[in-house]
């Protein structure tokens, strides 16, 4: 019991929770409506979405696997109460989950590819190949990087939002189909982008944000390691700045959004986006001034991974009035 236990928290389980609530929102109340609302349906029927949710859990569980491999020196130093790797599940071992995982994710990616049968979708079976090359080489070499490994998992964590939209596209290249079918998906498409791009662009920033104060977190092991992050690189005060005007930068994004909402009669979605987004936004900008040591880094960052679970649950709105 203690080895699955440990294996559950070697692979993040909230995280891979938090994936699959993500992946199903937009899924279920997003794509699907979007279509049925345009006459048409999405090539990604639930059999197979089931599927790519279970490919990118997994690909990103390896990840978590393949990270804290790479990372045990670093992680005695900052987390020396939650080692898993070496201390309860042998270095090993760990490896071969993460090739096991690996494997399974991308080829669970690449029939649920094959079975769409869509050039935009084999870009998907190919974008997830690159995901798991790019999470061993954020684990190896860009994480300690300046800035280089925070925008890689940034972009990553988009990608969960993108991939539902990019696998649902269609060619179209040498088919012959009604004019009005062709029209309606098109349509549908056009305002999923539209969709897709705003929650994947809010998920690149929230990431971003978190990225960096989870560095200022580790910085004390970072830097006995000879890592070069931000704040080793910049100092404190310049990675503050930084975070700083990407929260203000996304606050004001979300207002200016919120006044779009309420030219549509959004209230509701208004009053919810303000209250756990927004106004927490704006209390982490103030947290972030006073911050000093490792324990207000992580209050800080656990407050953001909870405003990035507010943003990806306002997606429940679409439901109430699309």
């Amino acid at each position: 019991m203690k080895l699955v236990t440990a294996f559950f928290r070697l692979v993040r389980w909230p995280n891979l929770v938090f994936i699959v609530v993500t992946q199903c929102l937009f899924y279920y109340l997003v794509v699907i409506p979007v279509f049925n609302k345009n006459n048409s349906t999405p090539v990604l029927y639930p059999l197979l979405f089931w599927f790519l949710v279970l490919s990118s859990v997994l690909i990103a569980a390896a990840g978590y696997i393949i990270n804290d491999y790479f990372d045990l020196n670093i992680d005695r130093v900052n987390k020396p109460d939650k080692l898993v790797v070496e201390k309860i599940i042998k270095r090993r071992w760990a490896i071969m989950w993460h090739l096991i995982l690996s494997l399974v994710g991308l080829v669970i990616s690449l029939w649920v590819c094959f079975k769409v049968g869509d050039l935009y979708a084999l870009a998907v079976a190919v974008i997830n190949f690159f995901c798991i090359i790019a999470l061993w080489l954020y684990s190896t070499i860009y994480k300690r990087k300046l800035l280089i490994g925070n925008i890689l998992i940034s972009v990553l964590t988009a990608w969960t939002i993108l991939i539902l939209y990019l696998i649902n596209m269609k060619s179209w290249y040498m088919t012959k189909v009604m004019y009005e079918i062709k029209h309606n998906y098109e349509t549908a498409s056009t305002k999923l982008f539209k969709y897709a791009i705003v929650y994947a662009g809010f998920a690149f920033i929230i990431s971003l944000i978190r990225e960096v104060i989870k560095d200022m977190e580790d910085m004390e092991g970072d830097a006995r390691y000879g890592c070069k992050t931000m704040p080793i690189v910049w100092g404190i005060p310049a990675t503050k700045v930084f975070t700083a005007v990407w929260l203000i930068v996304l606050t004001g994004a979300l207002i200016v959004i919120q006044f779009y909402a309420m030219h549509l009669g959004w209230w509701w979605s208004v009053a919810y986006c303000a209250v756990t987004i927004i106004l927490p936004l704006l209390w982490i900008l103030l947290k972030l001034y006073k911050a000093h040591v490792a324990k207000d880094y992580h209050v800080l960052s656990n407050a953001v991974k909870l405003v990035m679970l507010a943003g990806i649950l306002s997606m429940i709105f679409f439901r109430i009035y699309d």
